[in-house]
């Protein structure tokens, strides 16, 4: 029996491509409006899927991007997730990027959880069975609300190490660059302080300095939005004599972020996560080994 599989406009670069690589795919685009397009005049999304009911006992699976439109993305998967429900189709929701990520937990008084409400609503009341991530920015942080949804953590951290590896004949020191990515991806790395927004300090551990000279240095991180921690982290592997420093990255969420640290870094490797013109690692045989692994 084919998978189905269901693009929202932000994912249809990967879908592409997985029409490509596996026959046993069933891709089913949304259709468009009498305009031809996926927005009525007013801005507000259009969606309709036609198949939408035969699927029922099909094993379906609602792909999408977390960027570089967040909110708009999302609206888009929550109108093919009602379309599915009220089609009694309870389908899987693979994120390649999973949207507010970093908003994980209630860090002030007044905030809220948005991670865990998204995952809560997607498992709850549109009935998704399983749900999957790539390196999302809350995996290896200790959240305690992870474990109670049917959440599928995959990364990206082997596929871009081995392209690294390939490239470069002699051995790179892979190091992460805050507490967080340290955990994620099981490495060394450097002590983070975040002033706001825009404005990280960087610490480099002792331990560090004494085995970053002469060394090529691979930073790996899950995401790069301005980077400010990426500027920073490359400042600190030159101070400490680094000869070459490269960067693994698995999200491209801002165009901004990705133009600075190609201005700084020798070489950017970055994931098709988000569809991005600097991408330059396929995500997609990564993809469909995972979705034919967690079968029904």
């Amino acid at each position: 029996m084919k998978i189905c599989l269901i693009p929202t406009s932000f994912a249809e670069h990967l879908a592409k491509n997985i029409r490509k690589k596996a026959a046993d795919f069933e891709i089913i685009f949304p259709e468009l409006n009498k305009d031809r397009k996926r927005h009525f005049p007013d801005g507000e999304i259009y969606m309709r899927i036609l198949k939408a009911r035969r699927l029922k006992n099909k094993r379906v699976l609602v792909f999408h991007s977390g960027a570089p439109k967040p909110n708009e993305g999302l609206t888009e998967l929550e109108l093919i997730l009602q379309i599915l429900r009220d089609n009694e189709v309870r389908p899987e929701v693979f994120f390649s990027y999973f949207p507010y990520g970093m908003q994980d937990k209630v860090f002030k008084k007044g905030e809220t959880n948005v991670a865990e409400n998204l995952i809560e609503k997607l498992n709850n009341y549109y009935r998704v069975k399983k749900i999957y991530v790539i390196d999302a920015h809350f995996w290896g942080k200790g959240r305690k609300w992870i474990k109670k949804y049917p959440i599928i953590h995959i990364s990206a951290f082997n596929l871009l190490k081995r392209k690294v590896q390939k490239d470069f004949k002699e051995e790179v020191l892979f190091l992460a660059p805050d507490v967080g990515a340290q955990k994620r991806f099981g490495i060394q790395g450097f002590n983070k302080t975040r002033i706001n927004s825009y404005r990280v300090e960087v610490k480099t551990p002792k331990k560090l300095k004494k085995i970053i000279k002469g060394r090529i240095v691979g930073i790996v991180d899950d995401v790069i939005k301005t980077s400010g921690t990426l500027l920073k982290v490359y400042d600190e592997c030159k101070k400490y004599g680094a000869r070459e420093v490269i960067a693994l990255i698995t999200h491209g969420a801002m165009k901004y972020g990705i133009l600075k640290a190609k201005e700084k870094y020798s070489q950017l490797y970055l994931t098709n996560t988000i569809k991005r013109k600097g991408a330059n690692v396929d995500i997609t045989d990564l993809i469909l080994s995972t979705i034919k692994k967690h079968g029904r």
